[in-house]
């Protein structure tokens, strides 16, 4: 009988820790390490790392698989970037806890807040659960290509405890406080990673509502945080315009010191206000110096979008001439624009707003640190075009499926420098990739396999050792959401793991495919170079196609 169920022999072990690589073997043993070094026992099953990096899976603390977790096993675009941990449940939206008379509700909101189409929820979601601790219980009944972890969102808490009144962003009265702080005590024990809100304009429901906590009063906030108290565990996740920085992040640190409960605040550099977020993380860092423990949770890149033929912008969906033939099936629909005089009628009834010199053409070899001098506008120019006639043609390549890509947050200067200084800084966190989110126009899951090669490989200057890149999305994101049972190749840590060829590992053209229920599209990007994902144990993925395994569950609560 073989020793170790899976032994990874030869590779460069990057361990997490940020310390340099180191020439090993890793041995597995009923879903944990239990050997590195020079193994000499038998496996089952055993992977030839030579010339590759063996690295621990990525925690990916924000994600909104929220609902196709109930569905689908395979939590995509995440798998395809060696995800072993997917945080969801966050931004305040979700499906629990949840009355039969709201689920249109929730679904309105999740539509309008994270762009996930609302035939496909409709569709797929089963609402086996009223009780979050029911929806709990249903994950725990499903099987996955990795691991996930919830949090307990405030909208729907908040639409549960106050009906019509809480979706109207009315105030909260004690007793509704009293409520929600229950039955937030009542979902951390239940195995709730965390809670999380929203108080943006950004986020508002298919109907345009604003979502239902908005302007949740401090003695709202607080009450809730008192549940995390009651608990004894759990963290917070919270986003905010900042329109005053001041009194509102007073009110995120009389949440943090109400629960005892670490915090992670979504931080990125705005187009209009392009040093504010600087601010934001001085604040960040004077709480951590105060004793508190909170988090800029900050992308590696720009956050933006990809607009076109199959995604659900582009900057024709508003031309009358264009809404003619909206709904038409793409082949058709392409056929129709190549006509000279409608792709005549649909520029000059184009608008002029458009900024082309911020949008890109996306191929396979995409940078996504872009030169103005790549841009639609550069490039139309040098064509001797106006822009928006050369987008029109450009959208129309591949059959239609060419994507444009417009950076809309963390690109105020035409670079990727203040990223650096966010990734770098010491009071921050890897986040805000989205996956299972805005699926018609962003397909930012895909930032952990670009952490590591622009940051650690690609970019000309300002590049970043790989073992702190490394450790930034694994025991990092672990730590901050409180499971210190993996995120690092060591002994008696969960054996989660990257086999990775590093000088190969890149991003592929991001596509939109149609698989969702009710045959609802949505953007995937793969990649190339990870040669094998293990999720405690087992092989999940091998030179990027799935295998049978499934040992992905619901991670219940803080581990470790």
């Amino acid at each position: 009988m073989a020793q170790y169920d899976l032994v990874v022999r030869g590779g460069t072990v990057v361990d997490g820790s940020g310390s340099a690589g180191v020439h090993q073997d890793v041995a597995v043993k009923d879903g944990h390490i239990v050997a590195l070094g020079q193994v000499s026992g038998t496996a089952a099953e055993e992977i030839d790392a030579d010339g590759a990096l063996v690295i621990p899976g990525f925690v990916d603390i924000h994600t909104h698989y929220d609902g196709l977790a109930t569905w689908s096993s395979r939590m995509y675009p995440s798998s395809h970037h060696g995800v072993t941990t997917a945080v969801m449940g966050n931004c305040g939206v979700g499906f629990a806890p949840v009355k039969s008379h709201d689920h249109g509700l929730l679904v309105e909101l999740m539509e309008g807040v994270e762009d996930i189409p609302g035939t496909a929820l409709h569709e797929g979601l089963p609402w086996a659960w009223e009780t979050f601790p029911e929806y709990l219980n249903f994950l725990d009944g499903r099987c996955y290509d990795m691991d996930i972890a919830t949090q307990l969102p405030h909208a729907a808490l908040r639409v549960y405890v106050m009906g019509g009144r809480g979706a109207n962003r009315d105030p909260a009265t004690n007793e509704e406080i009293d409520t929600m702080r229950k039955l937030t005590a009542e979902a951390l024990q239940a195995g709730a990673l965390g809670f999380s809100s929203s108080r943006t304009l950004n986020h508002r429901s298919i109907t345009g509502e604003p979502t239902p906590t908005l302007t949740a009063a401090e003695a709202e906030l607080v009450g809730i945080a008192q549940g995390l108290a009651d608990a004894g565990t759990g963290v917070i996740e919270m986003i905010s315009d900042f329109e005053v920085i001041d009194s509102e992040f007073d009110r995120f640190m009389a949440m943090v010191d109400a629960s005892g409960a670490p915090m992670s605040i979504s931080l990125g550099q705005a187009w209009r206000s392009p040093e504010r977020w600087r601010r934001i993380l001085g604040k960040i860092d004077q709480a951590n110096s105060e004793g508190r423990v909170v988090k800029g949770q900050v992308a590696p890149r720009a956050i933006g979008m990809l607009i076109g033929l199959t995604s659900t912008r582009h900057p024709f969906m508003s031309c009358a001439a264009f809404k003619s033939i909206k709904d038409l099936p793409l082949g058709e629909k392409v056929r129709a624009m190549r006509d000279p005089g409608f792709k005549a009628r649909v520029l000059e009834q184009a608008g002029e707003e458009t900024r082309y010199d911020r949008i890109w053409v996306v191929d396979d070899e995409f940078n996504y640190e872009p030169s103005s001098a790549s841009s639609v506008a550069s490039k139309a120019a040098l064509r001797g075009q106006t822009p928006a006639e050369y987008a029109y043609e450009t959208m129309m390549e591949d059959e239609g499926r060419r994507l444009l890509y417009t950076p809309i947050i963390n690109y105020a200067h035409g670079n990727l420098d203040a990223c650096r200084e966010m990734i770098t800084a010491e009071n921050t966190v890897m986040g805000l990739g989205d996956g299972g989110a805005h699926v018609g126009i962003i397909c930012d899951a895909s930032f952990v396999t670009f952490l590591l090669t622009h940051w650690g490989r690609d970019r000309e200057h300002g590049r970043i050792d790989l073992p702190t890149l490394v450790k930034a999305q694994t025991y990092d994101t672990a730590c901050a959401v409180g499971l210190r049972d993996r995120g690092l190749v060591r002994e008696g840590f969960k054996a989660d793991l990257n086999i990775i060829d590093f000088d190969n590992l890149r991003l592929l053209q991001p596509r939109t495919i149609y698989d969702l229920p009710s045959g609802a599209g949505r953007l995937e990007q793969p990649a190339e170079g990870i040669l094998a994902t293990v999720v405690s144990g087992q092989v999940t993925y091998a030179n990027g196609e799935p295998t049978e395994a499934l040992p992905g569950r619901l991670v219940r609560g803080q581990q470790g």
